[in-house]
């Protein structure tokens, strides 16, 4: 990464202390300069700041807990994330970035996108109609709902493509199939939001079953965009941001390749987030010369989601890549247990009709060790799992 950002971090930081008492306070408590950051190892030596500590400041100096470092009149829209965490946007093109990923899956001028996204309290409907629209595409702000009325819309506008929860997309595919006729659906690409469980073996059934690409960003309403797929594995990390994968406890980077929490910094100041931990899990796909991160993984859960198996987190996503990896497999769980001092792991798959059993039970066993760097002690096959159950269940203190 380019000493500039370095240089910009060090002088924008600088002067929004200055604005922003909270800001300048946390800097005083940590003995930190940020007119003196040069280098990944300087800016390093600010701790973590988690969400749940904005959370307790924003409650004690409502509502921005004196981290604002810009004239109110310059705030475009607050946000307003569950705690709550106020998020104040300021005036910028492009979906702060979002505009990328659009670019990246070539979708821009004569495209119609129909935007599901709330528009509401969060930023996701506001952030993609902004960025589709930079990337030259037509934008229908569509909401959540109206499924009948959506789909109307999406055969007579001539809808190319959609931006949707997965859950919702599906929803609007079938509707439209069901009331119109499989030769009505014109859609060939569709934009994402994240899902627990079996989400990327999904995007795999949906690009062949309705004949569309799939695209995701990782983004987050404190920072905008912080990395986009662009067809590569996992995502490529804003050129504004400067990303590292920390231990959640310490905040040390951890090693290329190690799991841990994503650790933002953002280039601009107003609304000062740097060193900011989001509470997700991933692991450095590829590293820029200074050590920051490059390209991210795909999310592996939330921090407080790993279980520590024989010194190894074990994050819900390594269950996830099982059941992509795991010919038939609908679903999946581990269960970790403790027998003799020592860590157990069992994987119970579900499998489809018609899937072999002896495969499958090899296949999770060889995947589940792939990604988790450990065996697991025993897979067998169940006929089904509660909905929306844990990918992972830690039973070791029971």
């Amino acid at each position: 990464m380019s000493e500039d950002i370095y240089r910009d971090i060090a002088q924008a930081y600088s002067a929004a202390a200055e604005k922003a008492p909270g800001l300048k306070s946390r800097f005083a408590a940590a003995g930190f300069d940020p007119a003196a950051v040069r280098s990944l190892a300087d800016l390093s030596g600010l701790p973590v700041m988690k969400k749940e500590d904005l959370l307790k400041i924003q409650r004690e100096n409502p509502p921005f807990g004196g981290f604002l470092a810009s004239d109110l009149k310059d705030v475009a829209r607050i946000y307003v994330s569950p705690g709550p965490i106020f998020e104040p946007a300021l005036a910028g093109g492009g979906g702060h970035g979002l505009d990328l990923l659009f670019k990246a899956a070539e979708v821009g001028a004569g495209d119609i996108i129909l935007n599901t996204w709330m528009y509401h309290l969060v930023p996701a409907g506001l952030l993609f109609d902004e960025a589709a629209q930079a990337a030259g595409a037509t934008v229908i702000p569509g909401g959540v709902g109206n499924t009948e009325l959506q789909a109307q819309i999406i055969v007579e506008t001539g809808v190319t493509s959609i931006c949707a929860s997965t859950a919702f997309f599906l929803t609007l595919a079938d509707k439209v199939i069901e009331t119109y006729g499989r030769d009505a659906w014109k859609v060939k690409t569709a934009f994402l939001g994240g899902e627990m469980g079996d989400w990327m073996a999904k995007r795999r059934r949906i690009e062949a079953e309705y004949g569309v690409s799939t695209w995701a960003a990782y983004a987050t309403a404190d920072l905008g965009l912080v990395g986009y797929e662009d067809g590569g594995e996992g995502y490529v990390v804003h050129p504004d941001r400067v990303v590292q994968i920390c231990d959640p406890v310490s905040g040390a980077q951890v090693d290329h390749g190690e799991p841990g929490e994503v650790v933002v910094t953002a280039r601009d100041a107003t609304w000062p987030m740097i060193r900011f931990g989001t509470g997700d899990s991933a692991f450095a796909l590829e590293s820029n010369k200074d050590g920051s991160v490059k390209r991210i993984s795909a999310l592996q859960g939330r921090v407080g989601a790993a279980v520590k198996v024989r010194e190894i987190f074990v994050y819900p996503r390594v269950i996830e890549e099982v059941v992509i990896a795991t010919p038939g497999a609908s679903a999946a769980q581990a269960v970790v247990t403790r027998d003799n001092d020592r860590d157990m792991v069992k994987i119970s798959l579900v499998l489809e009709d018609g899937a072999d059993v002896s495969t499958a039970e090899t296949a999770a066993a060889e995947a589940f060790k792939l990604h988790s760097r450990i065996r697991a002690d025993a897979v067998s096959v169940i006929s089904e799992l509660p909905e929306n159950a844990d990918l992972i269940v830690n039973q070791k203190d029971n």
